[in-house]
């Protein structure tokens, strides 16, 4: 049979470079970065942080990926295609973080989305005092947008001694204000700030975006019932995605919540734990709601 050569696109699509650490489940780190880059129209490239020991319930342990090695990484692949964005998951350590920044510094027009996974969803530890310091001094000033959940922006801050003296109860709870939090990590460097409220006790979850004038924009999106498996990973990959495709930033952190919160309720349960978002959804939702009918 004759075959005829198909023609070549014009461009590549936006390439995205992730740094994350594996999960196993396909559920979070750099497989739910690549499901979700991919499902938004970008290439995925992938430099691995680290290996991991987990499920759906929670993390067994992690090994972290030598730091020589995730500089090689990244360079080989800096080398050879034009990123159009970074997302940074879990660095795995803090030499990996000090080669991350260095990296970063090197392409300061590309914009950054940092998820700063501090724990499991479970609750397992995933970053020591070294690497909270670390990620505070030397990744924030080049993130151009940060994306902790409420545990998280309060978490990046539980040794800033300066900042809990001045702000330590500024919050309901006796714990510093979101806003205070944002505040001060703006202070350290990071351009904007979007502050999660799936963790808060509030009947929706309220995610609010700040910069140094303050408060950019604040969207309420439904509650949904369970929890998620890699929700924040797919949040900030969904972002950098927008970015990648030129969006400007505000537009590109709402189209991200509006992906993710689409992932979320199209979410499926694989395992014994959490759900796990359905990143292509918009693809196959219709034959997937079909099986699963079927099967219930």
């Amino acid at each position: 049979m004759e075959q005829t050569a198909r023609p070549l696109p014009a461009s590549p699509p936006p390439i995205v470079l992730s740094f994350a650490a594996s999960d196993p489940s396909g559920g979070a780190g750099v497989q739910a970065d690549l499901l979700t880059l991919a499902a938004n129209g970008c290439h995925p490239l992938s430099v691995l942080t680290a290996i991991t020991v987990q499920d759906t319930v929670g993390v067994e342990a992690v090994l972290p990926v030598d730091a020589d090695w995730v500089e090689q990484q990244a360079r080989t692949l800096l080398a050879d295609m034009p990123v159009a964005a970074f997302k940074i998951g879990l660095p795995g350590s803090a030499d990996n973080i000090a080669v991350i920044a260095a990296i970063l510094a090197d392409y300061p027009d590309i914009p950054v989305v940092l998820d700063p996974v501090l724990a499991s969803g479970r609750g397992d530890k995933l970053a020591n005092a070294a690497a909270i310091g670390a990620l505070r001094e030397l990744l924030l000033p080049r993130v151009s947008v940060l994306t902790p959940n409420s545990i998280e922006a309060r978490g990046l801050l539980a040794d800033d001694q300066e900042f809990l003296r001045r702000h330590g109860d500024s919050g309901d709870a006796g714990e510093p204000s979101l806003a205070d939090c944002a505040a001060r990590l703006i202070a350290l460097g990071c351009r904007t700030v979007l502050v999660t409220g799936t963790h808060e006790n509030t009947a929706q979850v309220v995610n609010t975006l700040y910069d140094a004038s303050g408060c950019l924009r604040r969207d309420v999106w439904e509650r949904l019932p369970g929890e998620y498996h890699g929700s924040g990973c797919t949040l900030a990959s969904a972002i950098a995605a927008g970015l990648a495709h030129g969006l400007p930033l505000a537009e590109a952190v709402r189209a991200g919540q509006d992906y993710t919160w689409r992932t979320l309720a199209a979410g499926f349960r694989a395992g014994r734990g959490q759900f796990i978002p359905d990143r292509f959804f918009d693809r196959f939702c219709d034959h997937a709601a079909q099986q699963r009918s079927s099967n219930a």
